[in-house]
């Protein structure tokens, strides 16, 4: 369900009697939400219904299926965390409530995540039987191999004061404080060129796991290619004329 605010889209996991589990529906829904995002879109905010951020995927449509299910349930799950990533748009995770297993890696896979003091997150597939081997693509690119290692490994869930210490998330605020930090964060970045925004999205997952020297052979020609946009030279001049830039796109 996506809410159209301004240059903000919320999205809202609403499956709340499900603990908002990512069926393979439910993931469809949200990668037609993602692609349904005009140029007016500044910023997408990812946030849930109920108790529960997202327990993951959902275990019930996970039993007695033959190996094309499960490959299209799978295959699905890694073009919707792709997808974040693809979009010009900064991605938010406004985290409530427990995140897990695909959950969590829902949130780790976001580029910006503020979360409850109350939230807690998780990788408890191994408990099951279930390594969650697509889960820890974005969470050990987050938080490191140690301690990705240690969630995966035990299933042991890591309270919000940890997911912030470990860098799974941006802020932590009391639960009556989560709107208005993620308003402010909107309102941050909103402000700029998404124009701007966008490239320099782009441009920071395509360096990020980069040998040095190939990470700057990649990013010098869009630096220079940026330095000359419109968006830019205007942001420049308005630096100079000590007045607010208005931007092109």
């Amino acid at each position: 369900m996506a809410n159209v605010d301004g240059p903000r889209t919320t999205i809202t996991l609403d499956r709340p009697e499900r603990r908002n589990a990512l069926s393979l529906d439910a993931m469809r829904d949200l990668l037609a939400e993602l692609d349904a995002l005009t140029d007016d879109c500044a910023v997408v905010v990812i946030d849930a219904k109920g108790p529960a951020f997202s327990a993951g995927h959902d275990l019930a449509e996970m039993t007695a299926r033959d190996d094309a299910f499960y490959a299209e349930l799978f295959a699905v799950c890694t073009d919707l965390m792709l997808r974040l990533h693809d979009l010009p748009q900064p991605v938010i995770a406004r985290v409530q409530g427990v995140a897990t297993a695909a959950g969590c890696q829902l949130v780790a896979a976001c580029d910006l995540a503020v979360a409850a003091d109350t939230a807690t997150f998780a990788t408890p597939g191994v408990r099951i039987g279930l390594f969650c081997s697509t889960p820890m693509v974005p969470l050990s690119r987050a938080i490191g191999r140690k301690r990705a290692l240690q969630m995966l490994l035990t299933g042991e869930p890591i309270d919000a004061t940890t997911a912030l210490d470990w860098g799974l998330v941006n802020q932590v605020v009391p639960t009556d404080q989560l709107d208005a930090t993620v308003d402010e964060l909107v309102a941050q970045i909103v402000r700029y060129s998404p124009r701007v925004i966008g490239l320099g999205k782009r441009a920071f997952y395509d360096q990020v796991e980069r040998a040095e020297t190939d990470a700057y052979a990649l990013v010098q020609p869009i630096m220079a290619a940026n330095a000359a946009n419109p968006d830019a030279q205007e942001g420049i001049a308005a630096f100079l004329e000590k007045r607010q830039p208005n931007w092109a796109g």
